[in-house]
């Protein structure tokens, strides 16, 4: 049995998909792109800023499905720009803490909205 899991905390889905499923003790977060959720804008031209408000996002979907940043399991990084690792890594550091995910990481020709940065999580919930 899946279950939607929906806020008005982190962007609407813009298409045919979920913020995110959850299917018995997991959840899967649709890819996060770095818009502001009351205006649905972009927040920043600036990798770091975008990054944050990605993980900003990602935390909202994981608290409306009752958990946390904590209980990912596996994340995946799209970027337009590998040379932005770092900031991700420390972006990442902040929201996510240890023990980290497994995850992926990307480099894309374009995203969404010619964004800098889109990640996708799976949560396990405790």
């Amino acid at each position: 049995m899946k279950k939607i899991i929906k806020t008005d905390q982190a962007p609407l889905a813009i298409g045919a998909y979920s913020q995110a499923v959850q299917v018995g003790d997991t959840v899967y977060i649709s890819g996060q792109i770095p818009l502001d959720p009351q205006s649905m804008n972009v927040v920043s031209d600036e990798f770091e800023e975008q990054a944050k408000q990605v993980f900003r996002n990602l935390a909202a979907v994981s608290q409306a499905a009752g958990s946390t940043l904590k209980s990912a399991v596996k994340m995946t990084i799209y970027m337009t720009d590998l040379e932005d690792f770092a900031t991700v890594n420390k972006v990442m550091e902040e929201y996510v803490g240890q023990p980290y995910p497994a995850r992926a990481a990307v480099q894309v020709s374009a995203l969404p909205k010619g964004v800098l940065l889109e990640v996708d999580a799976i949560l396990q919930i405790d």
